[in-house]
């Protein structure tokens, strides 16, 4: 096990009272529990050539032979695909033939290509790596060993844009769905279907070599379709269930929709479903997920002698509306004692959204959260915090904030969060936490510090 590692580059600063410490700490410890050098030494074992993969979630331990082949390559994207391959790496050793993953938090490797992307909106140069990704896929053979390492941000980071398709009308339609408010499931529905390797058509161009995927989950559910967009993985979407969500969205985009609309009519293949020959030797190991911080951020808690409880893994809808539940339920420790007495830590992850107005500032779902809970606490005994794991909220340099009931002035928050421009109100009060890249990314991570 690698030793904790300090990420929250202003903890100094932040770090003004007992009660935000535990937070930070709890904070600290959920990103750190899910970091690849962490979940691969706790997924993988090898013993003479033979590999035991283990995941998370209800799925059962699967050895693999290496001696069976003749070549090992490690393919994939996302925010922490280079801290996977590493990771891996240092399991495998000298068994790895070669590869190729892509992603925007470099680290160095041995034996793998780590190729630039950009995340949340995909570029010119993604798609280029996105391209080398592909070959090496390609280029695999009956007796070879494809390891997939796929995280979260693998979407925007994989862009690999279909047909006539140009990176201008994948990125304008991305940009106009993460305004929205849309689910990750609708937007990646349409990322999967405007794609060359999204939506499980990266295993039809592996096929027919093994592949063994290793995920770290930033989707509630930990639905491997929807995870990177599912290069990997069997796809339930259409191209018809792509278009529904332009259309419960109202985004224009001439382009993808035309492209949709030769999907619908079937003069397009339509992506892989979980009967497809593509699959006969792909396995998947989620090996990281949002229950994976929230659990080490409990044991945290209660090593302070703090009653730890897990509201939910899979909080979704509007920052600001989830925040008020939320603090509801904090108020309620502290004036009843129910559902938990204080000192107490809550505890919650998913994936919140934000609806942005049209001259709409900056900020993310997190900042969002935590400004809109610090506004409905009426009590000093609270604090609350949430952050990105993957150490970006938005776009911004932020991953988070932490906020009591007193940090910002009341009627300038309530402005901000009208005009979804609350960073700078968070940040003149010194709230935001900043960690740079984190080197994961499970989604959301929320604590309230509730004092007696």
């Amino acid at each position: 096990m690698t030793p904790p590692r300090e990420t929250i580059d202003n903890r100094d600063e932040l770090r003004q009272s007992p009660s935000r410490s535990l937070a930070l700490d709890c904070l600290q410890a959920g990103i750190n529990a899910t970091h690849p050098e962490v979940v691969v030494d706790d997924a993988l074992e090898l013993d003479g050539e033979m590999l035991q993969v283990s995941g998370v979630v209800e799925q059962e331990s699967r050895g693999y032979d290496l001696s069976e082949h003749e070549s090992i390559l490690l393919a994939g994207g996302g925010n922490a695909a280079a801290h996977l391959a590493t990771a891996v790496e240092n399991v495998l050793g000298d068994r790895i033939t070669g590869g190729t993953v892509v992603t925007d938090d470099p680290v160095e490797t041995r034996a793998v290509d780590v190729l630039p992307g950009d995340h949340p909106v995909p570029s010119e140069r993604g798609v280029e790596s996105a391209r080398r990704v592909e070959r090496v896929v390609e280029q695999a053979g009956e007796d070879d060993l494809v390891i997939g390492l796929l995280t979260g941000g693998g979407s925007a980071l994989l862009p690999a844009p279909a047909g006539d398709l140009s990176l201008d009308d994948f990125r304008e339609t991305t940009e106009a769905l993460l305004a929205s408010g849309a689910t990750i499931g609708e937007i990646n529905a349409v990322r999967k279907h405007c794609s060359r390797i999204k939506g499980g058509r990266l295993a039809r161009r592996a096929a027919p070599a093994t592949v063994v995927a290793l995920v770290i989950s930033d989707v509630i559910g930990d639905d491997l379709s929807v995870i990177a967009s599912g290069p990997l993985s069997p796809d339930p979407t259409t191209y018809a269930d792509a278009r529904e969500v332009l259309d419960r969205y109202g985004i224009e985009a001439a382009t993808v929709r035309s492209h949709l609309r030769r999907g619908e009519a079937g003069e397009l293949d339509e992506t892989p479903t979980c009967d497809d020959p593509a699959f006969e030797r792909v396995d998947r190991h989620v090996v990281a997920n949002g229950r994976t911080a929230i659990d080490a951020a409990a044991a945290v808690a209660e090593d302070r002698d703090y009653t730890p409880l897990v509201l939910s893994s899979r909080v979704r809808g509007e920052a600001s509306e989830a925040a008020k539940t939320h603090a509801a339920i904090a108020e309620e420790c502290l004036a009843t004692a129910t559902p938990v007495a204080p000192p107490a830590v809550l505890l919650s992850g998913g994936e919140t959204t934000v609806t942005l107005a049209d001259d709409h500032g900056a900020g993310g779902p997190n900042q969002e959260f935590v400004l809109s809970a610090g506004l409905e606490l009426d009590a000093d005994a609270i604090v609350v915090t949430s952050v990105d794991t993957d150490g970006i909220d938005g776009a911004t340099d932020a991953a988070g904030a932490i906020v009591e009931c007193e940090t910002v002035d009341r009627t300038t928050a309530r402005e901000a969060l009208d005009r979804n421009d609350v960073y700078p109100v968070l940040d003149e009060s010194d709230a935001l936490i900043k960690t740079g890249p984190t080197g994961t990314n499970v989604n959301d991570l929320r604590v309230f510090v509730i004092d007696e």
